[in-house]
């Protein structure tokens, strides 16, 4: 056991930019598919996509569901006859493909690994998360890497953290912080587990809701200077 404290880092938008990921992906699918990815086509599968995952961090939809579902609703409001499992099967194919960093991010993840133990927490899917991952050749950072669909679990549901935990050697929660991008999903799911929350918030946006993270902050370069304080 090392005795230095944990950072528990959310991938998605946090580390690595999901936002342009995915934007090419579906582009890149839907065109192949012959179908015109015009702006609010992509605008509007954002919309139903986020609101699929808010239903799945809620337990009211399974991770089978959202997958096949976000594009069924899509083509269904906007009359698109395609198979969504085939819309499904070749965005995937194309989100596995390299990786776009959220600025800032190798720096930061160089600074903090000289004093922190680092962790991935990720609800994404696990061979997509793990391609990007190897893209980015960033495994290295971390002591241990925590996917929703590998742990068996997703955020912010505590039976997800409390399965990361456990695999983390002498693991004590007054030792470690939540770093997210996601306030129902990262910030609540540290509520959950009973652990420091530090809100990555690089619109400035105020929190939606009843959620409070314990921190917040808009730049990644931020980090280093509010993990020192908390800790201190």
């Amino acid at each position: 056991m090392s005795g230095r404290k944990i950072v528990l880092l959310d991938l998605d938008d946090t580390i690595l930019d999901f936002g342009t990921a995915e934007r090419k992906a579906l582009s890149g699918a839907l065109e192949e598919l012959g179908i015109p990815a015009d702006e609010a086509l992509l605008r509007r599968y954002s919309e139903i996509n986020r609101f699929c995952w808010q239903q799945l961090e809620r337990g009211e939809m399974t991770r089978g569901e959202l997958l096949v579902g976000r594009f069924e609703r899509l083509f269904r409001e906007k009359g698109i006859a395609c198979p969504p499992e085939l819309a499904q099967e070749k965005y995937e194919e194309r989100l596995a493909m390299g990786h776009y960093f959220v600025p800032g991010a190798p720096e930061l993840l160089e600074e903090l690994r000289n004093d922190y133990d680092l962790y991935i927490i990720s609800n994404g899917n696990l061979h997509i998360q793990e391609s990007r991952l190897a893209s980015a050749g960033i495994a290295p950072y971390f002591k241990g890497i925590f996917i929703s669909e590998q742990i068996g679990a997703d955020k912010p549901s505590r039976a997800f953290y409390d399965r990361c935990f456990a695999q983390i050697p002498g693991f004590r929660r007054e030792d470690a912080v939540i770093v997210g991008d996601s306030l129902s999903s990262d910030i609540q799911g540290g509520i959950n587990a009973g652990v420091t929350t530090c809100w990555f918030n690089p619109s400035g946006a105020p929190p939606a809701g009843e959620i409070r993270p314990d921190h917040s902050f808009s730049s990644l370069s931020e980090l280093p200077a509010l993990l020192k304080a908390i800790f201190a």
